[in-house]
C-alpha cells in the first residue's frame, strides 16, 4: 500500500491524523488518505517500539512455550520445518492494516502481549499462524489453507477462537453459550453456578427462563411462596459482574421469557428508566419469545393469556417452554387445571415497543417461524446473546445430592464469518466456504468444557457450528450496488443459496471421512430429504442480469447439484447438526476491514470510544469521493429494506441472524410495531437491538464533521 507524504501530515500522531477523517480537507472532501497515514504512524510510533524482538522463529518459539505464553502441544504436533514454511507464507503476503481502528483493535484486543500487558509478542501474521496450527491439530493442509483464507480477509474467526488459540494462559475458543433453567432450585442454582464458570471461561451466557414457575405460584402446594422470576435475574446479573475473562471480556448475560409467562409484564418493567432500583435490571440483556397465536390476539384486538409454568408441566408433563403455545393456546385456556391470568394483546406489543424505545431492549425471538424452519427434531425455545443462535435443546435433571440425574443438551456457539466481498473476489466460494467449515469444526471439535456438563455433552453430540458472514453492504456499495434494491437483494439470495450448499457439502465429506454424523441425523429433515424439497423442485437463479455479472466464473449450484448433494446426505449424513448463523460481527469487522454483518452502516465515518485514547473515527470498507452514493445509512435507508433484505438470507440459514432495526430520532413506538409486524410476515426469525438515531452531540461543528453531515 502506497502512503503520501504531504507537508500537512508532517509531525502528526497517528491520533491526530484519524481524526483528521473526520473533517472536510480544503478540497471539501473526506480525508481518507488521513487515516490511511495514521495506520502507518500507529506501526512507527507505537507497535514497532513495542514489539518484542526475536532472531528467529525457532528463538521465539522456544521462548514462548518455555515462558508458558503458547501452548507446546501446538508447536508439538508439526514438524519444525513446516512450521517455518507456514510463518513464512504468511510473511509474504505482506498484510497491511487497510484503517487505523483495525490495527488498534487488534493490538489492544487480540495479540499475545507480555504478562506485565506493556510489549507485544506478536504481529498479525504470528496470530493468524498460531490460530491455523491450533486448529489444524497437525493438519498441515487444513493449516496451509487458514493462512491463506485468513489472511486474505476471506474467513475470520470469531473474537474467542481469534483471541485464545495456541495460547497457554487463555479462556474458551467459544463465542456463547445457552442453557435452560428448569422449575426448581437445584436447576436454579445449577444454572447460576454454570453462568460463573463460563463467563469466567470468557462465553456470554443466555439462559431460559420461561420454565419458571410465576411469582405468587405454590411451592408443595402452599400458595403465594414463589418469588418469580425477577430474583433470579437479579442473582444471574450479580454473577455476570462479577466473572469475567482474566479481565480480557466482561461478563454478559441475556434471558428469554415466554410472552405468555406470567411475569412477562415485570419482565419487561426491569428495563424501563424509571424502574425501582429493587426491580431494574441494568446489564442483563431481555429477550422475548413471541409465537404466531399473540399477533393474531393482537389483531384480533382480543385479551391474550398467560399460563402458570407449574400447571402446564402438571398437566402435559413436559416444561413450558417445550410446548408449544400457538397450538396449544385454546386448549390451556380450556383447562381449568391451569391457572392463568389475562392482559389486553395490543397492550402487551405497545409495552414491547416502549420498552425497546427506551432501551433498545427486548430482543424478540419469533418462535413458530423458527421452529417451521427448524430441520433438527426437538423445539427451540430461546435464543442467544446476540440472538442469531437457534438450537434444540433439552433439560437436566438432578439428584437430591445435586448429583446429576440426566444430563441435558445445552447449547455451545463455535462462530466465525466470511467476508463476503473477499470471499466473492477469491472466485472459490466452494474452497472457501470448506475451509472455513473446518475450522469451526474444529472449534466445537476441541471444546470440553468439563464444569458445565450440559454444555459438554451437548457439544459433543451436536458438533454444532455457525458459519457467519460480513461485509455484504460494502461489497454492494463497491460494486455500486444499493443495499435493499431488486438487485442488492437478488444478490443476497444467491449468495447465502451457494453457501448453503457449500456448507452442507463440506460438511457431508467430514462424515464421509470421519464415517460420524451428529447425534439425532436420522431424525432431522436431512435425513428424510424433507429439507431438501425447495431446492431439487425449482430452480434457483440470479433474477437480475446485474447478479448475473458479480457471479461470473462463480459456480451456482443447479437441481442436478442439489439431487447429488441430497443423495450423498441420505446415505452418509453430515456431521455438524447446524452450519449457519449470522452475528453482529462487531470487533472482527474492525480487524477484517468491513461492513459489520449484513446489516447497512450505521454512518459513512463511524465514531467509537476506544478506552484511553477516546474517540477514533473508521470509515466503511471501499467508501471513496466518488462512490458516496452508495453508502446510505441504515437510519435513511428504512427498516423495510433491511428486513427485506434479511429475508432473502433467513430462507437459507438454518439458524438465525443478528437483526438491528434503525429509526430515525423522529420514529415512534407504533413505527416499531409496525417494523415488528413487518419481520414477523417476511420470516424474520429473530430481531436483536432497536436503535435510534441520537441527535448530534452538543458542541459539534455541523459544517465540519463528516459524520454529522453525511
Amino acid at each position: 500500500m502506497a502512503f503520501k507524504t504531504e507537508a500537512r501530515f508532517e509531525g502528526m500522531d497517528y491520533h491526530a491524523l484519524n481524526a483528521m477523517l473526520n473533517l472536510y480537507g480544503a478540497d471539501g472532501k473526506i480525508q481518507f488518505d488521513a487515516d490511511r497515514r495514521a495506520a502507518r504512524e500507529y506501526f512507527l510510533q507505537h507497535v514497532n517500539q513495542n514489539t518484542v524482538f526475536f532472531h528467529s522463529l525457532k528463538e521465539k518459539l522456544d521462548y514462548l512455550v518455555e515462558k508458558e505464553y503458547y501452548e507446546g502441544a501446538v508447536i508439538d504436533a508439526y514438524p519444525f520445518e513446516f512450521i517455518q514454511q507456514l510463518n513464512d507464507r504468511a510473511y509474504a503476503k505482506k498484510f497491511r492494516f487497510d484503517t487505523f481502528l483495525g490495527a488498534f483493535k487488534y493490538y489492544t484486543s487480540y495479540t499475545l502481549k507480555t504478562f506485565d500487558g506493556k510489549r507485544y509478542l506478536e504481529r498479525f501474521e504470528d496470530r493468524v499462524v498460531m490460530t491455523a496450527l491450533a486448529l489444524a491439530a497437525g493438519d498441515q493442509d487444513l493449516a496451509n489453507n487458514l493462512v491463506d483464507e485468513i489472511l486474505s480477509g476471506r474467513f475470520q474467526p470469531a473474537t474467542p477462537t481469534f483471541l485464545n488459540a495456541g495460547k497457554a494462559q487463555r479462556g474458551e475458543l467459544v463465542s456463547c453459550f445457552l442453557l435452560r433453567i428448569e422449575d426448581n432450585m437445584e436447576s436454579i442454582s445449577r444454572g447460576i453456578n454454570s453462568s460463573l464458570q463460563l463467563s469466567k471461561r470468557g462465553g456470554g451466557v443466555a439462559l431460559l427462563l420461561s420454565n419458571i414457575r410465576e411469582a405468587g405460584a405454590p411451592i408443595k402446594q402452599i400458595e403465594n411462596q414463589s418469588s418469580g422470576i425477577i430474583p433470579v435475574m437479579k442473582l444471574l446479573e450479580d454473577s455476570f459482574s462479577y466473572a469475567n475473562q482474566l479481565g480480557a471480556r466482561q461478563g454478559a448475560g441475556a434471558v428469554y421469557l415466554s410472552a405468555h409467562h406470567p411475569d412477562i409484564m415485570k419482565f419487561l418493567d426491569t428495563k424501563r428508566e424509571n424502574a425501582d432500583e429493587k426491580i431494574r435490571i441494568k446489564t442483563l440483556s431481555l429477550g422475548v419469545v413471541v409465537p404466531d397465536i399473540t399477533f393474531e390476539l393482537a389483531r384480533n384486538d382480543e385479551d391474550m393469556y398467560l399460563f402458570s409454568p407449574y400447571d402446564v408441566e402438571k398437566v402435559y408433563g413436559v416444561p413450558f417452554g417445550d410446548i408449544s403455545v400457538t397450538e396449544k393456546y385454546r386448549e390451556m385456556v380450556d383447562d381449568s387445571r391451569i391457572k392463568k391470568t389475562k392482559i389486553n394483546a395490543r397492550e402487551f406489543f405497545q409495552t414491547l415497543a416502549e420498552i425497546q424505545f427506551e432501551s433498545g431492549y427486548p430482543y424478540i425471538m419469533f418462535e413458530d417461524t423458527v421452529n417451521r424452519e427448524n430441520p433438527i427434531k426437538g423445539r427451540i425455545n430461546m435464543s442467544n446473546l446476540c440472538s442469531e443462535i437457534l438450537q434444540v435443546n433439552t433439560p437436566t435433571t438432578f439428584n437430591e445430592d445435586l448429583s446429576y440425574d440426566q444430563i441435558g443438551k445445552d447449547i455451545s456457539c463455535n462462530l466465525g464469518s466470511m467476508n463476503i466481498a473477499l470471499a466473492m473476489d477469491g472466485r472459490d466460494l466452494a474452497g472457501t466456504v470448506a475451509t472455513s467449515i473446518r475450522a469451526l469444526s474444529a472449534v466445537s471439535d476441541q471444546s470440553h468444557i468439563r464444569s458445565v456438563r450440559s454444555i459438554e455433552d451437548g457439544n459433543d453430540k451436536s458438533h454444532a457450528i455457525g458459519l457467519g458472514q460480513m461485509n455484504l453492504h460494502g461489497y454492494l456499495a463497491r460494486e455500486h450496488v444499493h443495499y435493499g434494491s431488486e438487485e442488492g437483494i437478488d444478490f443476497t439470495n444467491i449468495y447465502f443459496y451457494t453457501v448453503l450448499f457449500h456448507a452442507l457439502e463440506a460438511s457431508n465429506k467430514i462424515a464421509i471421512e470421519r464415517g460420524q454424523v451428529f447425534d439425532g441425523f436420522w431424525d432431522s429433515k436431512y435425513a428424510s430429504g424433507e429439507f431438501f424439497d425447495k431446492y431439487t423442485e425449482k430452480e434457483w437463479k440470479p433474477a437480475t442480469a446485474r447478479v448475473e455479472e458479480l457471479f461470473e466464473g462463480i459456480h451456482i449450484p443447479t437441481q442436478e447439484d442439489w439431487l447429488a448433494l441430497k443423495a450423498s446426505i441420505q446415505q452418509h449424513g453430515i456431521y455438524n447438526q447446524n452450519l449457519q448463523a449470522v452475528p453482529p460481527t462487531g470487533s472482527i469487522s474492525y480487524i477484517n476491514n468491513s461492513t459489520s454483518s449484513i446489516h447497512p452502516i450505521a454512518s459513512k465515518i463511524e465514531i467509537r470510544k476506544e478506552g484511553k485514547i477516546g474517540r477514533v473515527y473508521y470509515p466503511a470498507p471501499f467508501m471513496t469521493n466518488e462512490n458516496l452514493e452508495f453508502y446510505e445509512d441504515a437510519y435513511e435507508i428504512g427498516y423495510e429494506k433491511v428486513i427485506d433484505t434479511y429475508a432473502a438470507a433467513t430462507q437459507h440459514v438454518d439458524q438465525g441472524l443478528s437483526l438491528t432495526l434503525f429509526f430515525k430520532d423522529t420514529a415512534t413506538t407504533r413505527d416499531i410495531n409496525k417494523a415488528q409486524i413487518y419481520a414477523w410476515r417476511k420470516g424474520i426469525k429473530t430481531i436483536y437491538y432497536i436503535r435510534l438515531r441520537q441527535m448530534a452531540l452538543e458542541g459539534t461543528d455541523m459544517t465540519e464533521c463528516v459524520s454529522c453531515m453525511l
